[in-house]
Formats: structure tokens, sequence, C-alpha cells
């Protein structure tokens, strides 16, 4: 499936300047190799109905993205605010699902960071739920300079 991919950093996060996230599943912080047994955390968006937040894709999903070659599973949220259902990341871009990847930068130039972000945003081929077995380029994303095939 085609999907508006993006990156978040250390240095964007919420909170800024952490790697907290909001559904850790196999991590306690944002991170990861990008392998099929370390993913790399993903946020993906959410709506809010009665104090609580729903994931437009559950904790635990598992995708891999073709162009960066890694695997990348959902472990925090995509959208701040009191409604974050009316901001992109929920409604999605051009008719695809917005997902946002970890690019990680701890230790890296803010500047550097964000238009390295720049060069993995756009519309990105990922697979759903995949098998082991797909080539990686392990490694976190912003140390590789956010390159993509």
């Amino acid at each position: 499936m085609n999907v508006f991919l993006t990156g978040y950093s250390y240095w964007d996060n919420t909170p800024r300047g952490s790697a907290q996230i909001a559904r850790p599943v196999i991590h306690q912080q944002a991170g990861g190799t990008g392998t099929y047994e370390d993913p790399i955390t993903l946020a993906v968006g959410h709506e809010k109905r009665n104090g609580r937040s729903y994931m437009d894709y559950p904790a635990g999903t598992k995708f891999y993205v073709k162009n960066l070659q890694k695997y990348a599973i959902v472990e925090d949220l995509c959208g701040d605010g009191p409604k974050p259902q009316t901001g992109p990341c929920h409604s999605g871009y051009q008719g695809h699902d917005w997902l946002d990847i970890y690019v990680g930068g701890q230790g890296l130039d803010e500047n550097w960071v964000d238009r390295c972000m720049n060069r993995i945003t756009g519309i990105q081929q990922v697979i759903l739920n995949p098998g082991p077995g797909y080539l990686v380029s392990p490694g976190e994303i912003a140390a590789s300079g956010c390159a993509t095939l």
C-alpha cells in the first residue's frame, strides 16, 4: 500500500528533546534498528473520544518501508491537542494514510535532522503486517542521512 510518510525526531517529539512514546510495545523509548526483530518506532494518527485515544492502527502493528529498507512498529501517537482527529495525521494526505517514523537524531544538529526528515517525506510504498525476510539496512535513520533507495 502507499502511505504518506513523514519523520519525527528527538528534537520535535512531544515532549521536545525526548524519545518518549505513548504506546510502548517492544521499546520503552522511540528507537529501533529497523530489523524484523527490532523495528523502528512509528507514530500514527488517532482520535480522542470521551478522554480516550483511539489509534488509526493498533499498537504493535508492523510495517515494512521499502525505500528505507526498514521494519517499523506502531508505538506512538501522531498529532497533539484536544482534537487530534482534525489534524493531518488522522485525516491523512491526499487519500493516503499518514505514518510518522522515528528518525532519532539525539546528538546530531537539529537543523541537519530537519533537512534529513524532509528527504523521506512523501508518498512511500509500505507492506502492512510483513513477515521476516525483507532486505534491511539496519541503523538509525538520521545517522544514515535519511537515505532512501
